[in-house]
């Protein structure tokens, strides 16, 4: 029997095409004759527009056109409000261009086409803005204060809306509780660096008043449904297709841009196609941040360490404007908990208004903030009652006997009750422990207390709703000519080896070579629904699409084969694309020949046809009063389209292990060894997933210790720029030692759960825990990250732990 290709280690079908140099990104589209775009954009985080002079910008040769918000007419308005919600009460989305007031640096002000870049970027600076400045907000505490200035001039307060929900009695078990702790928590701002900057072509057909659009971005159907309406034309009309792209993590998962609906107009109003590639500087400023809330929280513990209660009120900065509503709060709030049995949970947020550029989610996308709560939160109770660090979780776990467990008077984001489908925590406990080997790394962390290089042990469990909704499908079909499987789905790849994952589903499900499936993603006029690749997704929505279509193609494919053979379906298998009889080999067909035998129409310069003629017809022939029919309802060909939808959020987990050397005298933290044991249901291949942890462990590293964005007091990023916000180097990342655990979800045919984001998640917690526990014969507790290697200087400095070892 052939070996599987399901749960195998293949190699990324993709890898040879991009290595050698021969992948099509946006800045690839070879559409002839394009005009290229340049934004002007506010230099201040807050001020009235008291006039923009365009005329001069007009004049310069090779400028096509420059456009503010007055010439924009009917399409001068806000845009859309993506996620409404009750208790969104102020909610506010930027126009395309701005044209009385700008809230952040970099906002679009005019927007200049020209024949190329070079010509636009020198008429900018022929541009006469003038500004009025207003009071700048962007410290989160301070938006709050009584008397606080305004980010939006016309508002009351900064306050966008306020959830809150509850589960059990939370303030009963608070006045029974033996201890409680209360601690502020924060991580703070930080932003996707994909190597590839936003972009995208816009051609606008007169003839159809059609538009076509190549864009970076990770959900096509959604953007083309915002493009008609704002358009006002059909869907029909617009195809977006999304290229290779180089990276996403989410900040290309937004729509709409305020850039998505600008360059599309120019391409219609000016008949030409128009382009526009984003630079870096661009991206710090206009392309969405995320990361930072401020959580302030009570635990409540019996004496043996046994959380009764949380409560949690936290900030959420969700910069100038809320296009995604109250999304990255909710997502953060449904998280709470983790893999404990708390029975009573108090959660509330507040949107919170800057003069800050847009937060929306980045990978992770409020699940590390709430991983670095509940984890940072446990150890502070070991702390306190002297509990070991493994110990004080096993105390609190779910148990395996518990699942699916449920936290009712909780939802996801998706508003879906939490009900975690499965998992297994204790188990993965155990696993980190056996790799760690902890009487070892304790003798050599007291051994390291002798130095100025001290060795901390950090630790960091973590759940992960995944598998957001509504749906997404697929469609597959065996090509006659060739006998080619071809899937085509709605969802995008931006590096996450869905062609490969999605082939191998294809494949197993099929019984084809492997080699012959054909993977076709991201185009709205080769799959007309979709939905799009955020929130870890792909598998659980696309695969168990593929499969639900796969396997409807393999029912035909045997039922059409069986009349063609003369024999029952129950008589024959599939392998390698060829259905045989049982015990008779060479008595078969090939899916592509079942594909031709399936067409009403089996004609051409084929010599396959011949062969073909000599066995049953593919589809019977019936009878009825009328005469012979042709063939049955039998639609014909080898195809056939699936679509999945969850009942529920799949819950993936993991426990995340960092034993870390602290260089107290130059605030060097380097990691000595990584461990995660990863859960993700089912998985499709593990050397894929496998490079999805480890990228995210990666990004986790650069949110621990790099990748802070630093705003001055007038809303100006101080760190625009590659050299100044830092990214961590292949030197800097671990190496990381990686053990898989499938519990299978209940709620696919696959049994998978998402893993796109797991590995970014906990490594805050993971790093500070370390750190802390390095540290830990003198006090410290972090409790903020990121942390760079002046403040950890300080915090050892404090602590005096090098007090006595300045020549060791």
């Amino acid at each position: 029997m052939k070996e599987r290709v399901f749960g195998k280690r293949m190699p990324r079908t993709s890898d040879e095409r991009l290595l050698r140099g021969r992948g099509m990104y946006v800045d690839d589209v070879p559409v002839r004759g394009a005009l290229e775009v340049v934004f002007v954009r506010s230099p201040h985080a807050h001020a009235r527009i008291t006039e923009i002079d365009l005329e001069e910008a007009r004049a310069t040769p090779g400028v096509h056109a420059v456009y503010g918000a007055g010439d924009l007419g009917a399409f001068d308005r806000p845009l859309p409000l993506l996620f409404p919600h009750p208790d969104l009460v102020e909610p506010r989305t930027q126009n395309p261009i701005a044209s009385d007031e700008v809230h952040y640096a970099g906002q679009i002000v005019a927007m200049i086409v020209a024949e190329d870049r070079y010509v636009a970027e020198d008429a900018r600076e022929r541009v006469r803005l003038e500004l009025d400045p207003l009071p700048v907000v962007v410290d989160v505490d301070a938006a709050l204060e009584d008397g606080a200035d305004q980010v939006h001039s016309d508002m009351e307060g900064n306050v966008s809306g306020h959830i809150v929900q509850q589960v059990g009695d939370p303030d009963a078990a608070f006045r029974d509780a033996h201890l409680v702790l209360r601690h502020r928590y924060i991580l703070e701002r930080s932003a996707a660096m994909p190597m590839e900057t936003r972009g995208m072509v816009a051609e606008w057909d007169p003839r159809g008043e059609e538009l076509m659009l190549w864009n970076a971005t990770q959900v096509v159907h959604p953007l083309r449904s915002g493009l008609a309406q704002f358009f006002d034309i059909p869907e029909s009309r617009i195809r977006i297709t999304a290229p290779d792209t180089g990276g996403g993590f989410g900040v290309k998962g937004f729509f709409m841009y305020p850039e998505e609906v600008l360059v599309p107009w120019a391409a219609r109003e000016l008949r030409r196609p128009v382009k526009w590639i984003e630079d870096r500087v661009e991206h710090f400023t206009a392309s969405h941040h995320e990361r930072t809330q401020i959580h302030d929280v009570e635990i409540a513990v019996t004496e043996d360490g046994v959380v009764t209660a949380l409560r949690d009120e936290f900030l959420v900065d969700t910069g100038a404007f809320v296009p995604y509503g109250l999304e990255l709060g909710r997502i953060t709030a449904g998280q709470i908990g983790g893999a404990y049995r708390i029975p009573n949970i108090h959660v509330g947020f507040r949107g919170v208004y800057t003069n800050t550029v847009v937060c929306t989610p980045y990978r992770g996308a409020g699940r590390p903030h709430m991983c670095f709560v509940t984890e940072r939160a446990l150890d502070d109770v070991a702390r306190a009652l002297g509990i070991d660090q493994f110990e004080v979780r096993r105390r609190n776990f779910v148990g395996d006997d518990e699942f699916p467990y449920r936290r009712d008077g909780l939802v996801t984001a998706d508003g879906f009750t939490v009900i975690m489908d499965s998992g297994a925590y204790f188990t993965q406990m155990s696993m980190l422990e056996e790799a760690l080997d902890m009487p070892a790394l304790r003798e050599a962390q007291a051994a390291s207390r002798e130095t100025t290089k001290l060795l901390g042990v950090g630790l960091a469990c973590y759940v992960e709703s995944t598998g957001g909704g509504p749906y997404e499908g697929a469609h597959v079909i065996v090509e006659p000519d060739t006998g080619t499987v071809r899937v085509t789905t709605g969802f995008t790849d931006q590096g996450q080896s869905h062609s490969t994952t999605l082939a191998q589903v294809a494949a197993e499900r099929l019984g084809a070579d492997l080699a012959s499936v054909q993977v076709e993603l991201g185009d709205t006029a080769k799959f007309r629904w979709g939905i799009g690749t955020y929130a870890s997704r792909g598998a659980v929505h696309g695969a168990s699409a593929v499969d639900r279509a796969a396997g409807t193609v393999r029912d035909k494919a045997l039922r059409l084969a069986a009349n063609m053979l003369e024999v029952s379906p129950a008589d024959l298998e599939v392998e390698d694309g060829r259905i045989s009889v049982k015990g008779s080999p060479g008595t078969s067909v090939t899916l592509g020949q079942v594909a031709k035998a399936a067409k009403p129409d089996r004609y051409g310069f084929d010599n396959d046809l011949a062969a073909l003629a000599a066995l049953g017809p593919a589809v019977p022939r019936e009878s009825s009063d009328e005469g012979p029919l042709l063939h049955s309802d039998e639609e014909p060909g080898l195809e056939a389209t699936g679509f999945f939808s969850p009942q529920n959020s799949t819950w993936a987990s993991g426990v995340h292990a960092a034993v870390i050397e602290l260089d107290t005298e130059t605030g060097a933290v380097r990691f000595v060894r990584y461990v995660v044991v990863h859960d993700c249901g089912i998985v499709i291949n593990p050397l894929v997933v496998d490079g999805q942890v480890i990228g995210g462990i990666a990004q986790g590293v650069g949110g621990s210790f790099y990748e802070r964005l630093a705003y001055d007091a007038q809303g100006q990023i101080q760190n625009a720029s590659l050299m100044d916000f830092l990214i961590p180097y292949a030197t800097e990342v671990p190496e990381v030692e990686l053990h898989h655990l499938e519990t299978p979800s209940p709620l696919n045919p696959l049994g998978v759960k998402g893993a796109g984001e797991g590995g970014a998640i906990p490594v805050p917690a993971v790093a500070a825990a370390a750190i802390d526990d390095a540290l830990s014969a003198f006090g410290v507790a972090v409790r903020r990250m990121p942390l760079d290697p002046e403040e950890l200087m300080d915090l050892a400095a404090a602590s005096g732990a090098h007090s006595d070892k300045g020549d060791r």
